[in-house]
């Protein structure tokens, strides 16, 4: 289900990235032979089709043709996907299952099948590490998550960002092998469009390819700024959304249209994030690992205008309804 490439070489893998995309054809993972071939790392990208800057980097690399200090197995996951025109418009195909939601079983359907052949390769080259690169698709700084506070997983964040994100909710991501096997972190290297997303890909991926010592055995500790166990905000099934200027009656709930400017920011309680038409926080579903929390301890509603409940740091924040609907609005921590 997925091919199998030897290194390409700057010469065959085409002049454009369109083309690199064009050659693969589909799945793929591309065997990158390094100084130290008895160890092994795993690069995983576009397991969205819309977030490109993982496989620009790959790109960049194979076009300068640079060696890495140990063996890199580099899966390049939705390439179909990333090939529909225009290309990196879809994240996913109209029909499919999120690629990174179905990491765990039943693995019954095309999605699920590619996503077990990813976790086959990966198993069977036993990696010290993995990065999962991905894109956020509203703007914002890049940043980690992982389902491990430890310093395995701040050194691989490191190279990319000095934010990591804490969680235990498990969504079906490829992350979450790393509570069992091996050190694994999703990196959000920022707004899909933006070229400082690509340059920290670029930046974060030369030194994960070729530090010799990629976890810090032994070494000091990062000054990470840590954002644990965050809350998920979904739509409840059903809800309609659209994002403008002023309140869309057209629809259960508006969010300001420049809403994905507050990425990263404190929020107080006086910040209005949006409009509630009807039926109030009802539209709202809460994923908390713990299941403590529902939506009035975290969001309320004045005169149907959507405000926080208490000051905190809101993320992950995306403009695109279709997104927003299938998977979620936005992740929220209280603000320390």
């Amino acid at each position: 289900m997925i091919k199998h490439f030897s290194s390409f070489t700057p010469e065959d893998i085409g002049e454009s990235i369109e083309a690199f995309l064009k050659q693969l054809n589909g799945p793929s993972y591309i065997v990158i032979n390094g100084q130290d071939n008895t160890r092994a790392r795993v690069f995983v990208t576009l397991l969205h089709g819309n977030e490109p800057s993982g496989v620009m980097a790959l790109y960049r690399w194979i076009k300068e043709n640079r060696k890495p200090a140990v063996r890199i197995i580099c899966i390049i996951a939705s390439v179909e996907t990333a090939l529909q025109a225009p290309l990196f418009h879809y994240r996913t195909l109209p029909g499919r299952r999120d690629l990174n939601r179905c990491f765990k079983p039943p693995f019954d359907d095309e999605q699920g099948q590619l996503a077990e052949a990813i976790l086959n390769i990966i198993h069977q080259y036993q990696p010290e590490a993995v990065i999962d690169m991905h894109n956020t698709s509203g703007s914002g700084p890049a940043f980690g998550v992982a389902t491990h506070q430890d310093r395995d997983h701040e050194a691989l964040t490191s190279p990319f960002s000095k934010r990591l994100i804490i969680t235990h909710l498990k969504l079906g991501a490829l992350m979450d092998i790393s509570e069992n096997y091996f050190p694994t972190v999703t990196i959000e290297a920022g707004g899909r469009l933006d070229q400082d997303a690509h340059d920290s890909a670029w930046k974060g991926l030369v030194y994960f390819f070729t530090e010799n010592d990629i976890l810090k055995k032994g070494k000091d500790k990062w000054q990470m700024e840590l954002l644990i166990e965050p809350i998920r905000i979904e739509l409840a099934k059903g809800i309609s959304l659209s994002y403008a200027k002023t309140s869309n009656i057209e629809f259960d709930v508006t969010l300001k249209h420049d809403i994905d400017n507050l990425n990263f920011q404190v929020v107080d309680t006086d910040t209005q994030l949006g409009w509630v038409n009807h039926d109030g926080l009802d539209n709202f579903v809460i994923q908390d690992y713990k299941h403590q929390t529902t939506a009035k301890d975290w969001l309320r509603i004045d005169n149907n205008k959507l405000y926080p409940a208490d000051n905190i740091t809101i993320f992950m924040i995306t403009p695109n309804p279709v997104i927003a609907i299938d998977d979620c609005l936005f992740y929220m921590a209280k603000a320390t």
